[in-house]
């Protein structure tokens, strides 16, 4: 469950520290209020917001198991081990 979180977060993160970086390399003052405009704040928000909408839509359609697949829940079987849960 942390991965998919974690994927989500740094997508979002990403288009900051891609200018965060930019500024670095145009040696502006990164920590400086007016290198963040509140139009370029919107507009990577915007880029962050339509980045994991995108990784949403990807990730439900071409993650998981194929559509008529049955799941088997994990169990202990008859010798006491542990099977983990599968999908046949």
């Amino acid at each position: 469950m942390i991965r998919p979180i974690l994927t989500e977060l740094a997508l979002f993160v990403a288009p900051f520290v891609a200018y965060a970086i930019f500024l670095l390399a145009t040696k502006s003052a990164v920590l400086e209020r007016s290198s963040w405009p509140p139009k370029t704040l919107a507009g990577l928000g915007i880029v962050a917001f339509l980045l994991m909408i995108g990784s949403f839509i990807y990730l439900s359609h071409f993650a998981g198991a194929p559509p008529g697949v049955d799941y088997i829940p994990a169990h202990i079987d008859k010798d006491g081990t542990f099977v983990p849960g599968q999908f046949k």
